[in-house]
């Protein structure tokens, strides 16, 4: 009797395990079969059965990483951000080991502009696997977007040491040197570019413009030569060609060129522009009044084929300016900077001119937004000094004595600047700071005559 029940028993445990062998062999035939049927709609771009697929794979296991992860992927291809990131989170928490979800994860956040979050992310994914160019590219390009260049040149090197024909990452390290001011090192990566690439546009521009900076003016023009190829129907680039020319001295072959433009395409002002600079800079150089008149005509042919832009009303008021028109230049400088985006060399045109008209806080402002719009928004002492005299001639010591007090911070700032503060303090009655601007400029030179006077006069 015990020997039966206890084969009954066994034969039960057995029928019980069997069934739960074939259950589970359900299960997993079930699932594996949804995520194949997700797979297969999701290659056909059919994303709503792809997440119906997916979502029953999850209902049976759901603490799978690859039903989370593909599920995630339908999400971001629909569009909808906050479901994917939600199942791409849940697939690297699941399986911490996996990359493919942290970079998705960065992907979509540098997607909103959230580029610290996807900083994180490709640093988390390079933590477990360093070798992905794709990936330090990526995190290269969110530091530039937190306005970290610095802090992307390694990931570029690493990503360029992998894959040295990675031309995207050669062109990134190029403008992240030449945003950190190392126009040599920029240089060598916008060629780099070009090697790999010869089409490449974005790189060849910027060699261009580098060139142009460094007086190589045989190279710039070879890249802009090769822009002209690239992109025959563009008449800027031609005309880009031509005022490269000018710029090499050759003014004869670059009036050609531009002709030439103007006569293949003469509804377009801006060749009108170009040879009216190419006039200008001549009679700048010490032309004649032939030459200039020549630039004025080029600008009236341009303002005949629509509205002056910024670039030819400044031209007009350099041409104003050395026809001795102060005035006329004063309107056409105005004019050009009330406009955006302000050229800041107009800027200092116009202050040249309203001071010449003797519109002095005209003259004031006009430098104190060049300032402004300088690249690091600090003024040279020779500015700051002009800023200051300015401002004394309009009888506005407070403004005066700020930018004297600015000129003085300079090393190698005279007792001469001192002696100007000293007397914009006295100005508002401010004798203490007076004293004190006196003592600074004695300290540079005892014997300054005008320092020693104001300090006598304090005294009395």
């Amino acid at each position: 009797m015990k020997r039966t029940l206890a084969a009954a028993l066994l034969l039960a445990l057995a029928a019980t395990v069997a069934a739960l062998f074939w259950q589970d062999a359900a299960r997993k035939g079930a699932f594996r079969r949804l995520i194949d049927e997700g797979e297969a709609a999701l290659a056909a771009d059919h994303t709503f059965p792809a997440l119906e697929a997916f979502s029953g794979a999850i209902a049976l296991q759901d603490r799978s990483m690859i039903a989370h992860l593909r599920r995630g992927e339908t999400y971001r291809r629909r569009g909808e951000t906050g479901q994917a990131l939600r199942d791409l989170r849940t697939a690297a928490r699941l399986d911490p080991t996996a990359t493919r979800p942290l970079e998705l994860i960065g992907d979509l956040n540098a997607g909103l502009d959230r580029f610290a979050r996807a900083a994180e992310s490709y640093e988390a994914y390079l933590r477990l696997d360093d070798q992905s160019p794709r990936v330090l590219y990526k995190l290269a390009l969110a530091r530039i977007r937190l306005g970290q260049p610095s802090a992307a040149l390694a990931p570029l090197r690493r990503a360029l040491t992998l894959d040295d024909r990675f031309t995207e990452a050669a062109y990134l390290l190029g403008v992240c040197e030449r945003t950190l001011g190392h126009p040599s090192e920029a240089a060598a990566a916008f060629e780099w570019a070009v090697r790999l690439s010869p089409d490449q546009i974005a790189a060849r521009e910027e060699l261009a413009d580098l060139y142009a900076a460094a007086r190589r003016d045989t190279d710039a023009l070879a890249q802009l030569e090769a822009l002209a190829a690239l992109e025959p129907a563009r008449a800027d680039r031609r005309i880009a060609i031509a005022l490269a020319h000018a710029r090499s001295g050759r003014r004869d072959l670059a009036v050609l060129a531009l002709r030439e433009v103007a006569e293949a395409r003469p509804e377009n002002p801006e060749v009108y522009v170009a040879i009216a600079r190419v006039w200008l800079d001549a009679a700048e150089s010490g032309g004649d009044r032939i030459t200039l008149r020549k630039a004025f005509e080029a600008l009236e042919a341009a303002s005949r084929r629509g509205s002056p832009s910024p670039d030819a009303l400044t031209l007009l008021g350099r041409a104003h300016l050395l026809a001795g028109d102060n005035a006329a230049a004063e309107r056409s400088f105005r004019q050009a900077t009330s406009r955006l985006p302000v050229d800041p060399s107009a800027l200092l045109q116009l202050s040249l001119a309203a001071e010449r008209a003797g519109h002095l806080a005209t003259a004031r402002d006009a430098l104190v937004r060049y300032t402004a719009l300088s690249s690091d928004g600090l003024p040279t002492p020779d500015r700051a000094l002009h800023v200051a005299e300015l401002s004394m001639r309009l009888n506005e010591p407070a403004t005066a004595a700020a930018w004297f007090a600015n000129a003085a911070q300079a090393p190698a700032a005279p007792p001469s600047t001192f002696l100007r503060l000293a007397q914009a303090e006295l100005r508002q009655g401010r004798r203490a700071a007076a004293r004190e601007a006196v003592e600074r400029g004695l300290r540079l030179d005892p014997g300054h005559a005008g320092l020693l006077d104001l300090q006598r006069a304090l005294a009395r």
